[in-house]
């Protein structure tokens, strides 16, 4: 019984050109800081940040666009609902976005 990572998973987020020799290690997928997300949700404002949140508005705008085609109560139960979802709501771009220090 050990710890058993799935291969494509693994990511290193480091800088450019780490200096790694451990070969575990070496066939981990690099990531750069730049880039580097947490559950969908981007670390570090940048590129990444602004990608994420255009995405993120482009699917409210789709949402939108839909419950506008049911009943208000309905609309905003889904509406509501969506915001406690996991991942894929727009409220991990808006947590990244409020400038809280990330620990």
């Amino acid at each position: 019984m050990g710890l058993h990572l799935n291969p494509s998973k693994r990511e290193v987020i480091s800088h450019p050109d780490p200096n790694i020799v451990d070969q575990t290690m070496s066939s981990f997928t690099f990531v750069s800081v730049a880039d580097a997300t947490l559950l969908g949700a981007p670390l570090f404002p940048g590129k990444v940040l602004d990608d994420t949140w255009l995405a993120r508005c482009k699917d409210l705008k789709r949402s939108v666009d839909r419950l506008s085609l049911l009943s208000a109560q309905d609309a905003l139960l889904l509406l509501r609902v969506s915001f406690s979802a996991p991942k894929g709501s727009a409220s991990f771009a808006v947590l990244a976005l409020s400038g809280q220090p990330h620990p």
